[in-house]
C-alpha cells in the first residue's frame, strides 16, 4: 500500500502560527502610531508631491527661495496657468507661502519640514541611481537604472 502524501502549502499571505503570542508589543506598538487622520492627511500630501510639475515647482522653490508665478512657469517649462493651478493646491496643504509685493504674490516653501522631504526625496532618488548604477539594468525589463515601484 502506498502512503499519500500531502503537500504543504503555506499562504505568504497569512501568518502560519505566531500569531499566537502575546499582543502586549503590538498594543504598544498602536499607541505609537499615528490615528487614521494623520495617515490620511499624509496620503494626501505625498499625492500633492506625487506630480512631477509640482515637484518642479518646490525644488526651484527649495532652491531659489522665493518666486513668482512667472518666474516659476519659466524655469518648470510650463504655462503660468498650471503653475498657479498647482500654487493653489500647494497653499490649500500648506506646503507653499505667499508674499505680496504690490500686484506680484511670491512663493515660498512654508517651512523646514517640507525643505526636508524635497531633500530627503532628492537624497533617495540619487541613492537609488547609484545602486542601480551598481547593479545595472534591472533584468529583463529594458530599464536602465530606474526602478517603477506600484
Amino acid at each position: 500500500m502506498t502512503s499519500v502524501r500531502k503537500a504543504s502549502v503555506v499562504d505568504l499571505d497569512v501568518c502560519p502560527s505566531h500569531c499566537d503570542e502575546p499582543t502586549a508589543p503590538l498594543e504598544a506598538l498602536q499607541d505609537r502610531l499615528s490615528g487614521r487622520d494623520a495617515h490620511v492627511d499624509a496620503a494626501e500630501l505625498f499625492r500633492l508631491l506625487g506630480d512631477p510639475t509640482r515637484l518642479a515647482i518646490l525644488h526651484a522653490l527649495l532652491e531659489a527661495g522665493e518666486l513668482c508665478v512667472c518666474d516659476l512657469a519659466r524655469v518648470a517649462g510650463v504655462a503660468e496657468n498650471v503653475v498657479s493651478q498647482a500654487m493653489r493646491l500647494l497653499r490649500a496643504a500648506d506646503v507653499v507661502r505667499t508674499r505680496r509685493d504690490g500686484r506680484r504674490i511670491h512663493y515660498r516653501l512654508a517651512d523646514a519640514h517640507v525643505r526636508m522631504l524635497l531633500d530627503l526625496s532628492a537624497d533617495h532618488v540619487r541613492h537609488q541611481d547609484l545602486v542601480s548604477d551598481a547593479t545595472g539594468p534591472i533584468a529583463g525589463s529594458g530599464v536602465e537604472g530606474r526602478r517603477r515601484v506600484g
